[in-house]
């Protein structure tokens, strides 16, 4: 009996044994599972870690970046005349103002003498709408009635004028501002066949005043009576059989 309970024992402890050791081996593969995620979550938290110091770093250039980025902006936009219900005037038209508001002066002082005093040029400062670039249109002020419309009302005389106008404008400016460089030469090419009898005698008296000096003004035109003002010429006649014919006249 001693017997059979001592090896019911060695049974019952082999049993337990091999229990224990399966439940070993079961805890032990758990505990390297464990480790093995704990591994896996501390490089993780390591990783995310660095990503967090750099989306710091980077949030605060980007805060630095979008203020930049606010002032360049509005920089560009006023360069570029795009502010929002300003006059649309980018800085390349700003400077040309400064000259045009010039060109004008020089150019109103014949358009006033050949108009007897009726027209002056004025530059525009305000467009049809606050969306259309402005700066450099035109204007022209009617002194007989007090009125200020635009310069394309003109007749098509009185655009001629304004246009001689402005063009000898131009060639004064240059002499005043480019340092003493003169325009010796200037050709006029057709217009005079839209002028009055008065109007003519004016734009030519202004080209005369041109003339003083070492200037030289040509005009290319089919008015017959330029032929009688003018001494010194040079015609071109068709001919059919010949082809076109050059005569000097001095």
């Amino acid at each position: 009996t001693i017997k059979t309970i001592e090896e019911q024992l060695k049974d019952s402890k082999t049993m337990i044994w091999n229990s224990l050791f399966t439940e070993s081996n079961k805890l032990q593969e758990e505990k390297k599972a464990v480790n093995n995620q704990r591994n896996d979550v501390s490089i993780r938290i390591e990783i995310n870690t660095g990503a967090l110091e750099n989306i710091k770093t980077n949030l605060n250039k980007l805060v630095t970046t979008e203020e930049k980025y606010k002032w360049v902006n509005a920089l560009a936009q006023t360069a570029n005349g795009n502010i929002n219900g300003k006059s649309k005037i980018a800085l390349e038209t700003y400077v040309q103002i400064s000259y045009f508001e010039r060109i004008i002066n020089r150019a109103n002082l014949r358009f006033m003498k050949m108009t007897n005093g009726q027209y002056e040029l004025k530059r525009s400062t305000e467009s049809d709408d606050q969306r259309s670039k402005t700066g450099l249109e035109l204007n022209v002020i009617d002194h007989y009635n007090g009125t200020e419309r635009d310069v394309r009302t003109l007749s098509g005389g009185e655009s001629f004028k304004a246009s001689l106008s402005l063009a000898l404008g131009l060639s004064d400016e240059i002499h005043c501002a480019a340092g003493g460089i003169k325009i010796d030469t200037l050709f006029v090419d057709e217009g005079f066949g839209t002028l009055d009898e008065d109007s003519l005698n004016s734009a030519i008296e202004a080209l005369n005043t041109l003339t003083e000096g070492d200037r030289l003004v040509g005009i290319i035109s089919h008015v017959q009576e330029l032929k009688t003002r003018i001494d010194r010429k040079i015609i071109v006649s068709k001919n059919k059989v010949k082809g076109s014919k050059v005569a000097v006249e001095i």
